[in-house]
């Protein structure tokens, strides 16, 4: 595959976790922080959907929501329209535990007839970790213009590619959306 664009997408309400969760802290360093950890041996064309000020200590670019308030599929509607490359790495600013290996496999194994490539496990999709093309945007502002903002529709509407991993590679791919969660991830790796 030629050049990828990375997009982290650090939006979102937090109302489950009660502070930004791309910043929330997990072995002493901030969740956007383990995910940049990832992505840089792949790539160093990282930029972040945010409109908060709170990650301008990054040294990366912050692009906020061209439509605001459209959960997921708005974050990916603003990367997309910002990328300059077909392909788009998209992932969600919580992940802490996505290692190089599992973004690598995504990368080399993604099908260039597939408009969206993403992870799944027998007990659930991961829309968050994956490739998007930018030929999806028309799809993506239909579906904005029409509130329909479940990305579980957008994948079934668009050519699209499965990556099948074990269950327990799931454990990689979680997202920690509230402090419960954090405190389970916690436990189980103490």
């Amino acid at each position: 595959m030629e050049t990828i664009s990375v997009f982290i997408l650090c939006g979102g309400k937090s109302s489950r976790m009660q502070s930004e969760k791309g910043l929330v802290l997990f072995q002493d360093k901030p969740f956007i922080e383990h995910i940049i950890q990832a992505i840089l041996p792949i790539s160093d064309q990282i930029k972040l959907i945010t409109a908060t000020k709170e990650y301008d200590y990054l040294p990366y670019q912050k692009i906020p929501d061209i439509i605001l308030d459209k959960g997921p599929l708005g974050g990916i509607y603003t990367a997309l329209t910002n990328s300059e490359t077909e392909f788009n790495l998209i992932l969600s600013c919580d992940i802490p535990l996505i290692s190089t290996e599992l973004l690598s496999e995504l990368i080399s194994k993604h099908n260039n007839e597939a408009e969206i490539t993403v992870f799944a496990s027998e007990s659930r999709l991961h829309p968050l970790i994956g490739i998007y093309s930018k030929k999806v945007l028309p799809v993506i502002k239909s579906a904005i213009d029409n509130d329909q903002l479940k990305m579980m529709d957008l994948i079934a509407a668009i050519p699209h590619q499965i990556l099948n991993i074990d269950e327990s590679e799931n454990f990689h791919l979680t997202n920690i959306n509230s402090v419960d969660e954090l405190n389970d991830l916690n436990i189980n790796l103490s």
